[in-house]
């Protein structure tokens, strides 16, 4: 029988069954547990700090006591504000809008919107005289005498105190010739009583509609229509008022930015003591209306502005100011077309 080795006998020993083995084999009762499963009831920060919180405190009171101070008596969401204006030398935010005041107003006044629009917004409305009233000047509203820059004057038509001395009939005419040589020019002059009355109802009702009838074309067949035109005052001087026409559809497609096609300017420097306002106006050329039309929104003006301008006229100036749902195109049209 051949000898067996010591590794062979533990190897038998090893693989025999449990009955077979030696009582004295070593038993293991360790258990295997899943740690997936194994929770904690304490957040990983919240530990770091209970365990690290004397040492903290300790250190920032040493650093900045007051700072400290602040901001444990600060709402969590409010603390980087604290933080921030601590550090450049202010308490809370009401100091810093006082030492910082000149800044702010200098940046919002550089970041102020400009606008290159003809359509100024409309000027507050004056003191409105009674209609018993006998004066027959036109007030102005309480303004600089200085026109804004561009804007022209009388003075840039006619030397004013040579003019003071010529009759009014001789300035109308004069007035006429100076602008005879221009094809799309509009002037005329107004009494200073009709002048007054209008500008009264134009800082009540700064803007407006108004038709322009157009002719059937039988070459293109084209029926007989009638244009709504818009138009707006602006003053830009303590003697100057200025009205501008634009086409309705252009004006609600692009707003204060729309062009207009015709301006008139009335000049009230020699109303006062000649009794006369002069006008003058220019129509663009390309913008679909011609001259004769433009004298005919300048007529619908001073019916709708002038001495005409109460009964069913002042009526529709008044529903259209206040947006009445009243306000109908076909009388505007019907009063636009009366003679008188």
């Amino acid at each position: 029988m051949p000898a067996l080795h010591a590794p062979t006998v533990r190897t038998i020993i090893s693989s025999s069954p449990p009955c077979l083995r030696s009582s004295s084999v070593q038993r293991r009762w360790a258990q295997v547990h899943d740690v997936r499963f194994l929770a904690t009831h304490r957040e990983p920060d919240r530990i770091v700090m209970e365990k690290y919180r004397q040492k903290l405190d300790q250190k920032a009171k040493e650093y900045a006591p007051d700072l400290v101070t602040a901001i444990l008596q600060t709402p969590l969401d409010q603390r980087a504000n604290v933080l921030g204006l601590r550090r450049i030398g202010v308490k809370d935010v009401a100091e810093l809008k006082r030492v910082f005041a000149a800044k702010i107003q200098h940046v919002q006044a550089a970041a102020a919107p400009t606008s290159t629009s003809p359509f100024p917004p409309p000027p507050p409305a004056p003191r409105l005289l009674s209609d018993e009233s006998p004066s027959a000047q036109p007030q102005q509203p309480p303004r600089s005498t200085k026109a804004q820059p561009g804007i022209k004057t009388l003075a840039s038509f006619l030397d004013v105190p040579k003019t003071l001395t010529l009759p009014p009939a001789e300035i109308a005419s004069i007035w006429r010739l100076r602008h005879a040589s221009s094809a799309t020019s509009l002037c005329g002059t107004v009494p200073a009583a009709t002048y007054a009355r209008m500008l009264l109802t134009a800082h009540k009702h700064p803007q407006f509609i108004l038709p322009l009838p157009r002719p059937a074309d039988p070459a293109t067949d084209t029926p007989a229509t009638t244009e709504i035109h818009f138009l707006q005052w602006t003053f830009p001087s303590a003697h100057t008022a200025t009205v501008l026409f634009t086409h309705l559809a252009e004006y609600k497609l692009r707003g204060e930015f729309s062009q207009p096609h015709t301006t008139v300017t009335h000049h009230a420097e020699l109303a006062a003591e000649k009794g006369v306002v002069l006008l003058q106006g220019n129509v663009l050329e390309g913008r679909g209306v011609s001259v004769d039309e433009g004298r005919w929104l300048l007529m619908c003006l001073q019916k709708f502005y002038g001495w005409e301008s109460r009964g069913e006229r002042g009526k529709l100036l008044e529903q259209f100011s206040g947006g009445d749902g009243d306000f109908r195109l076909e009388r505007l049209v019907e009063e636009a077309e009366k003679v008188l």
